[in-house]
């Protein structure tokens, strides 16, 4: 099947909460896009104003990714791949292990088969975890990484994306199939939400509420927030060949905030009186729950790479994220 003029794109996990707003960065380019998605933690709501925007340009498939690719989409031809989907949450990843597993390693193999045969670029999102419990100030590409014991399943999904990863660059290696892989740290924006326990929302949702927000542990820990809407306009300069396949490139913002601090910037932004408590980890998840004290991107490759840099507050981040949430009327 030969591919039209107007590029074409497929991104798995599309009615995610990143993989819609790439949806709509790729759109507004002019692409045309098919999106897969399961919707086991995507939703197709998701997909509105995408929808609005190009109706005649936007194809959505409810499926099974692995089953769309050997099956209905087996013969078509895409000018770009963007692997999305996969296991997410905290929350997620500590009530189903052998699901995170499963989902991250069959899922990335069988996009791998498609794309290795016609060469299609390919973009693959990884996440900061595959880090592990590191205790470096910054977290380069090229670090080693320090993963827990098998018996806490917590690092199951640092360890399956970690394997997704090896798997993607041993491709790039032996088949030459122009891979590249991005680390996301902490990304945040309208959309997310907090059923799989991410933190933002979960803030943001009681503080709106004049609830008390929870924060798990002692609140000393930082991490460092970037907004959606910075992380997906790179995506698409990643796929460059010269300059980036086969190569794993961190994408986020460097300024750490500690979670107490966090919790304490939303209540300020949005003028809550929610009170700030805190839980202790193996009542929020699991006894022998482990985290990490600070977790933060060295950003130079990208940088020197791709001139990337993030522009959008953390504060407008959270009142965006207020806003789409009032506007649903407190429903996530």
């Amino acid at each position: 099947m030969s591919i039209s003029k107007t590029p074409q794109d497929l991104v798995t996990g599309g009615a995610g909460f990143i993989g819609s707003h790439l949806v709509e960065h790729l759109l507004q380019g002019g692409h045309e896009v098919w999106v897969v998605d399961d919707l086991s933690t995507g939703r197709e709501s998701n997909l509105d104003q995408a929808r609005h925007m190009a109706p005649d340009r936007l194809h959505f498939v409810h499926s099974d990714l692995s089953d769309w690719l050997d099956g209905a989409g087996a013969k078509r031809t895409f000018n770009s791949v963007y692997h999305l989907a996969a296991a997410v949450g905290v929350k997620l990843v500590v009530e189903d292990p052998i699901g995170t597993i499963e989902t991250n390693i069959h899922q990335t193999s069988a996009v791998m088969r498609f794309v290795q045969n016609s060469a299609t670029p390919l973009l693959m999102a990884s996440t900061s975890e595959v880090y592990g419990k590191g205790v470096r100030d910054r977290f380069a590409e090229t670090d080693d990484l320090l993963l827990g014991p098998t018996t806490r399943s917590r690092w199951s999904y640092a360890c399956s994306k970690a394997i997704d990863e090896y798997l993607a660059l041993a491709h790039y290696q032996q088949s030459g199939t122009p891979i590249s892989i991005a680390r996301f740290f902490n990304t945040v924006g309208p959309r997310q939400v907090s059923d799989y326990g991410m933190v933002l929302p979960r803030f943001v949702e009681c503080a709106l509420s004049n609830q008390p927000i929870q924060v798990f542990g002692d609140g000393t820990q930082s991490r460092c927030f970037c907004d959606v809407r910075d992380v997906v306009e790179v995506l698409p300069r990643m796929l460059d060949r010269d300059k980036c396949a086969g190569r794993v490139m961190n994408v986020g913002n460097d300024t750490p905030i500690t979670i107490n601090d966090l919790a304490a910037t939303v209540c300020d932004v949005l003028n809550s009186s929610s009170e700030i408590v805190h839980v202790p980890y193996e009542q929020a998840y699991s006894p022998g729950f482990e985290d990490l004290k600070c977790r933060v991107p060295d950003l130079g490759l990208i940088r020197s790479t791709l001139q990337f840099e993030s522009t959008i507050p953390l504060e407008r981040t959270i009142q965006d994220l207020a806003l789409e949430y009032s506007r649903a009327g407190g429903a996530t």
